[in-house]
């Protein structure tokens, strides 16, 4: 599935089942919200932080949460996440492309 693609399924669920977007700032913040559940999860799989009884450490499913949300924020904005992604892309080579090959904290492991 491309990204335009997944964008599309998601409008398509958020018309059949979710009534409407929610708007642009509560989606911030459930997006906020996502974040901090990879967080979450990271801390307590691969950080120092201890497990509780009961807890959901499914990193995949929480990456997937974020990704729903920021195709809501891109759909409800007009924005094209492939296209976006391709100046990304160009943008970080342009300007990053000897700035990490340089960097010893990277290359001294």
């Amino acid at each position: 599935m491309t990204i335009q693609e997944a964008q599309e399924r998601v409008d398509a669920w958020i018309k059949q089942y979710g009534v409407r977007y929610f708007s642009e700032l509560t989606n911030m913040a459930v997006l906020t919200e996502e974040v901090g559940e990879v967080a979450r999860v990271i801390a307590r799989r691969y950080g120092d932080q201890s497990s509780k009884p009961g807890d959901d450490l499914d990193l995949a499913d929480e990456l997937a949460d974020v990704l729903w949300v920021v195709m809501c924020l891109a759909n409800q904005t007009g924005i094209d996440l492939d296209a976006a992604l391709e100046r990304n892309f160009a943008k970080k080579t342009s300007r990053d492309k000897t700035r990490h090959i340089n960097n010893e904290k990277l290359t001294n492991q």
